[in-house]
């Protein structure tokens, strides 16, 4: 069963594939020159997109075409050239080239998933009778373009991690000079109130004790990218103990909501020879 449509997997393949280094099939190194080949860096890629979407054991993934460990090395290897971060951002590049990046109203706030397996960015969930679990401080634009994301420990507060998730625009180039930041009553206090005038930001915070309905501001798209985030059963209920590995399959699946935003925003303005028949 495939983990992503098509129309889909073969953009996201041809844009890593450019990225790949050059790699012979076999390894010169090898004394006797009769070892097996390298396994496809396409079998690998779908395999990676398996875990992800089914949030699967790279075990339970694994079958005569490729292992568990050539998955996992293969993804470190790929980690360490910073494949996932390139693709990321090269995925919101062209969806700001044809659509066009919404910047001047961004939505950031946090979700807290199950992280059972621990590690670097786990904590105690106060949601979960303090079950391990994850929080992410997510910023996205106004559409909901996933822009980047802060890992931290399940327990840690959402204002102290609303500097660091700032920090992540000075990688998006030149911004518009009024930026508005909608933000929910989480982060109502004086120290988020601060933050934003050191940066020259405009918040719209939801007032702690008065009851709004989310559709008063526009912080409801970020409400809807944690949604679509989630739908990859990797990052829902997540086993990898490295922030690292975390990252980049944040990385992967940010690519992925990207792109799929672009084709269906695009289908009605633009044409391409692969272009899904129907809008998806």
């Amino acid at each position: 069963m495939p983990a992503l449509p098509s129309w889909l997997t073969e953009p996201l393949w041809d844009q890593f594939a450019a990225l790949l280094p050059p790699r012979s099939e076999f390894d010169p190194a090898h004394p006797l020159g009769c070892h097996r080949r390298r396994v496809a860096d396409r079998i690998v890629f779908d395999k990676l997109l398996q875990v992800l979407r089914f949030g699967c054991s790279y075990e339970a993934i694994a079958d005569t075409t490729c292992s568990a460990t050539t998955i996992r090395s293969r993804r470190d290897e790929w980690i360490r050239l910073g494949l996932f971060t390139r693709l990321k951002q090269i995925a919101l590049e062209a969806y700001d080239r044809i659509v066009g990046l919404v910047l001047d109203q961004i939505a950031v706030d946090g979700a807290i998933t199950k992280a059972p397996g621990g590690g670097e960015a786990a904590g105690r969930s106060p949601v979960d009778r303090g079950k391990q679990g994850m929080k992410r401080s997510s910023m996205t634009d106004g559409y909901g373009i996933p822009l980047g994301r802060v890992l931290a420990g399940a327990n840690r507060h959402d204002s102290p991690l609303l500097a660091p998730t700032f920090d992540l625009l000075d990688g998006l180039g030149p911004l518009p000079d009024d930026i508005t930041v909608h933000l929910d009553a989480g982060y109502d206090s004086a120290g988020t109130r601060t933050e934003l005038d050191r940066r020259g930001l405009h918040g719209q915070i939801a007032h702690k004790g008065e009851k709004a309905p989310i559709q008063a501001s526009r912080r409801w798209h970020v409400e809807r990218t944690h949604a679509w985030q989630n739908a990859f059963h990797r990052l829902a209920r997540c086993y990898e103990r490295r922030a690292l590995v975390i990252n980049a399959f944040f990385d992967l699946a940010d690519t992925v909501i990207t792109v799929r935003s672009l084709i269906r925003r695009a289908w009605t303005t633009h044409r391409w020879d692969r272009r899904p028949r129907i809008r998806r």
